[in-house]
């Protein structure tokens, strides 16, 4: 089959960002598809950049996007590409079945047309619940946009030939507006041989001002208003004059500068913030710290989330600190590789790091039944083939 995916965020391995459309797209490769990937880079010097990136060809649209843009902006960005998206898309050729993942909700319009005008079927894959999230979290405020918006939404669904959800509360979300046994839920990806358990870099720690002896904890990733970074910033605080305690933030995003600036006034030099890395880079790092935090706003639409970070640091081997109460919350807590704070607690942060940080044997053991659950079950080799058995299903 010739594969249209539609992911205006998509990203390979060496650039910073979820890799889950690169791996599926690897393997529908893999059993003989054809892949085009539409997407958007706002570093190309051209309208269009088209690229052939390891069997799969990606077609670069010149369209401007970054986590600190206001909400119009992003708004304007999203329908930018879903209009370039849809021109290209409907001037290609012999095009079997469309893939469109979300964020935004806007990349089901390109799939929409298609399917309206070409008679091709589309897999709407949910990453987020839009526009759930932005009413939420308080950027879509405007009644009429909003009517509009769930109407897109449920249209969507209504049309998708099959909707595949990252998570339980997603599907639960999804199947408000369409019937159950449409919908598949295969969560974000463990990558284990990308993330691993080894010996710790410790060049690289020193290159970036670390101490080899100190305990370490990571957040990385996304460093949006979602993410409430402030809420581990506070726990830090509340450690400064622990100095066997560090706190590292990789990646970026609209909050990141408030963060440093908060820092600086505090004099917390116990936290670091070390900018965007490939997946190599961030591996290394990763790997060299010693708990891991997946931190989101104390929203219920959040506790639907999947992310990247908490998989990866499954395959890391690093004990979870999750302060979400939703699925990863459950996951930590019955396969006992992490523990649930509240995030509005800076205190049990607080308390569950030094837990962990004095008694070694506890982290080690938290790491492996991680590890192992990236192994047995997250791993990506094991969802890409779920993945391409509901598209052997619906074509």
């Amino acid at each position: 089959m010739k594969i249209l995916y539609i992911h205006q965020y998509f990203k390979t391995p060496n650039e910073p960002g979820g890799t889950r459309s690169y791996w599926i797209s690897k393997k529908l490769i893999e059993y003989g598809h054809q892949v085009v990937v539409l997407t958007s880079s706002s570093t190309i010097d051209s309208k269009i950049v088209r690229k052939v990136i390891d069997g799969i060809e990606v077609v670069y649209f010149k369209v401007d996007y970054n986590q600190s843009m206001s909400f119009f902006e992003r708004l304007v960005s999203f329908i930018r590409f879903m209009m370039h998206s849809t021109l290209f898309a409907f001037k290609l050729k012999k095009v079997d079945l469309v893939i469109a993942t979300s964020t935004p909700l806007t990349v089901g319009f390109p799939a929409l047309v298609l399917k309206y005008f070409k008679n091709i079927p589309y897999l709407f894959e949910v990453r987020d619940l839009w526009p759930e999230v932005p009413i939420q979290m308080g950027g879509l405020k405007n009644p009429i946009l909003k009517n509009l918006s769930i109407f897109f939404e449920k249209t969507i669904y209504w049309h998708a030939k099959h909707i595949i959800c990252l998570s339980p509360g997603m599907v639960n979300g999804v199947i408000k507006y369409t019937t159950p046994h449409k919908v598949s839920m295969i969560p974000n990806m463990a990558k284990v041989d990308k993330f691993w358990p080894r010996e710790k870099n410790e060049q690289m720690m020193e290159y970036l001002g670390l101490s080899k002896n100190s305990f370490k904890v990571i957040h990385f990733g996304s460093l949006g208003i979602a993410n409430d970074g402030m809420s581990i910033i506070h726990a830090a605080e509340k450690l400064l004059k622990d100095s066997s305690v560090q706190f590292v933030f990789i990646g970026g995003g609209s909050t990141e500068e408030e963060l440093k600036f908060y820092c600086h006034s505090k004099r917390l030099n116990n936290v670091f913030f070390l900018g965007k890395y490939s997946m190599n880079e961030t591996s290394e790092i990763v790997n060299f710290c010693d708990v891991s935090i997946v931190s989101f706003k104390n929203l219920p639409i959040l506790y639907t989330n999947s992310p990247n970070k908490f998989f990866d640091s499954l395959s890391a081997g690093k004990p979870i600190i999750v302060n979400s109460a939703g699925w990863t919350k459950d996951l930590v807590v019955d396969t006992n590789c992490g523990y649930f704070v509240n995030p509005d607690r800076p205190d049990e942060l607080v308390t569950i790091i030094n837990k962990l940080k004095n008694d070694p044997t506890l982290c080690i053991s938290m790491g492996n039944n991680a590890r192992k659950l990236a192994e047995e079950k997250y791993d990506k080799n094991i969802l890409c083939c779920q993945f391409i058995e509901v598209i052997k299903k619906i074509h």
